[in-house]
């Protein structure tokens, strides 16, 4: 989302706003100095910026390319660096490791928030041993809210999440789950922060929703888009006879509506110049994709396993995107796929399913995964692209088992 290391290009991964290095506040450590011991109080920055309005010690100036800093006001060091304009408090390494924001965006009802957790949870399971990688959150509120809010619901209580708030509609906003991805190599590991902000699928379908999303998208480094083929009226008919289908979205929620407020948005937020296409990695992932398997040839390559490797394959990606190609083209979605090809430098798409199976209906608006649990496919691949876009881990052009 932001990377780290350009000394004047950083973006908090809380608030996304941009600021210098030097800029970089220190919030006392409250322990005991040569002097008075502070005491804390609401942070009415943190307040109104976060909607935390935990009481906190205070915020002071010092030089943010330094690690630690002295409160003149107690003489108390502190290593607690805070972000200048939200007084968010940044994780240990920010400024000395890659940070990555990853834009999380699509249509209403299209899966965002359960693939998000799905993603993570197969970091931290699976995928992550695959490719030797580590997660850990950055900060106790995304450790305490990823376990006992996203990973308990949907893995221990077995149910889909009821609809996201709007960030209108969340005092001070939506707090973004950092967590820092840490992956081994031969000699030495690379670690990138990642920051990942759930929007609610109304936060892109106007354009005065997505104003208020503005900053997220424009400090991103990549964004996943996630589309429900089962919206696409192309698509629908050839959805499986025991699928769980949604309700038609409106006009202004559907797939191509939502990327065209995407792009415009980017469009005059980034500066784009006329005739020249956005350079920032855009993901395209249609999901539940399961419910469309039973239409699918037997050949095609979105039934593959992925290869098991460290390494991202680069043939295989491309395999899946040229048939997800042709199936958008049948879909009735070509002209999705060519404003893909006319507004980007980057793009590829993707088939995934977050659950494995569709969920199952119980009362009039609770849905439940299928007693077999949580069974993703390759809910990994749109995000190791963007990683090996970015050079966080390697791709290899050699076909799977050579």
């Amino acid at each position: 989302m932001f990377p780290a290391l350009l000394g004047n290009g950083m973006h908090c991964p809380y608030c996304y706003r941009s600021f210098r290095a030097k800029e970089i506040r220190f919030r006392c450590s409250g322990r005991v100095g040569t002097k008075k011991r502070c005491e804390t109080k609401l942070d009415r920055v943190l307040a109104d910026q976060m909607g935390d309005h935990d009481p906190q010690y205070p915020v002071f100036d010092g030089d943010g390319r330094k690690s630690t800093a002295v409160h003149d006001a107690c003489r108390a060091e502190t290593h607690y660096r805070v972000c200048p304009r939200c007084h968010s408090q940044l994780p240990v390494q920010f400024g000395q490791i890659d940070s990555k924001l990853i834009a999380l965006v699509g249509a209403k009802d299209s899966g965002k928030t359960v693939y998000m957790t799905v993603l993570l949870h197969e970091l931290m399971n699976d995928v992550g041993a695959r490719i030797r990688a580590s997660v850990l959150g950055a900060d106790a509120s995304t450790n305490t809210r990823f376990e006992n809010v996203y990973q308990h619901v949907l893995y221990e209580k077995h149910e889909l999440y009821r609809a996201t708030r709007t960030a209108s509609a969340e005092k001070g906003g939506r707090r973004p789950l950092v967590f820092n991805l840490t992956i081994g190599g031969r000699n030495k590991v690379r670690s990138t922060l990642l920051s990942f902000y759930d929007t609610a699928g109304e936060d892109m379908n106007n354009e005065r929703s997505i104003d208020q999303n503005v900053r997220y998208m424009t400090s991103a480094d990549g964004i996943v888009l996630l589309l429900d083929p089962l919206q696409m009226r192309g698509a629908r008919p050839h959805a499986d006879a025991d699928a769980l289908l949604p309700k038609l979205v409106s006009a202004e929620d559907s797939p191509s509506a939502v990327l065209a407020n995407i792009i415009k948005q980017l469009q005059g937020s980034t500066s784009v110049k006329a005739g020249k296409r956005i350079d920032k990695p855009i993901a395209v992932a249609f999901t539940k994709m399961d419910a469309l398997q039973g239409s699918l040839p037997p050949g095609s390559p979105w039934h593959r396993t992925p290869p098991d490797s460290a390494v991202y394959n680069e043939p295989d990606s491309l395999e899946v995107h040229r048939h997800m190609q042709a199936l958008l083209h049948e879909w009735a979605g070509r002209n999705l796929d060519e404003t893909l090809a006319n507004s980007f430098t980057r793009y590829r798409l993707f088939g995934l399913s977050a659950l494995g199976e569709s969920p199952r209906l119980e009362g009039e608006d609770t849905q439940r995964v299928s007693d077999r649990g949580v069974q993703p496919h390759r809910v990994e691949d749109p995000f190791l692209w963007l990683m090996s876009e970015f050079g966080a881990i390697r791709k290899t052009t050699k076909p799977a088992g050579e």
